[in-house]
């Protein structure tokens, strides 16, 4: 049984490293006149949130060779046959050869990019955030169709006999999130449990 359906928005930002050295962007840290929350290795100074580009062009990166990385999955060489087309087209648009690169963890993605060994991914909506704080990636698309944005729901599901049948009856129980980064697992219901009666920071008592 599922005791709620609450709609989510998008299921995967693909995003690209903001093209920045991180020696070039080290040394601008002491003129960097807004950072927000991104890294020491980036500045915004435009106020868009992401990572600006190197003030000097010589200090910009041009790599021969494009490297992509989707979300982990349990699979990864099913989804490098998924994404073949997309990496075909790539490679036609800007003349560079594209290669895919299997990750095994949303951290190692994130790392792979702000070490300059990832140029152009497929983020959770979880570790976006992260992604664009920690490694410089400017999330510039999200998974939909002609119809719109494509979005996923949240489910909590309890066994068929259990007395539970909506979020409210939970209330006094304790209720397990799954990765602090996760989206779906523990960003979304810290947003949309409490207006069902809910303080996910909390155990409390009817």
């Amino acid at each position: 049984m599922t005791i709620g359906l609450p709609r989510l928005v998008s299921v995967v930002l693909a995003a690209v490293i903001g093209a920045l050295a991180a020696g070039a962007a080290a040394a601008q840290d002491d003129i960097c006149k807004n950072r927000g929350q991104l890294d020491t290795l980036y500045c915004d100074e435009d106020r868009d949130l992401v990572a600006d580009p190197p003030k000097d062009p010589r200090n910009w990166r041009d790599p021969s060779t494009l490297v992509f990385a989707y979300t982990p999955v349990e699979d990864p060489a099913v989804y490098q046959n998924i994404f073949k087309p997309f990496t075909d087209y790539l490679a036609t648009c800007t003349g560079k050869r594209v290669v895919y690169y299997p990750v095994q963890s949303n951290s190692a993605e994130v790392e792979a990019m702000r070490s300059g060994r990832l140029h152009i991914a497929g983020f959770s909506t979880g570790p976006t955030g992260f992604a664009v704080n920690l490694a410089g990636a400017v999330p510039f698309a999200t998974k939909g169709t002609q119809k719109g944005v494509q979005g996923y729901h949240l489910l909590a599901i309890v066994r068929k006999e259990s007395p539970f049948t909506k979020l409210a009856d939970l209330n006094g129980k304790r209720v397990a999130h799954t990765s602090p980064s996760s989206n779906s697992g523990n960003l979304a219901p810290r947003v949309l449990f409490p207006p069902e009666g809910l303080n996910p920071t909390r155990i409390t008592s009817r």
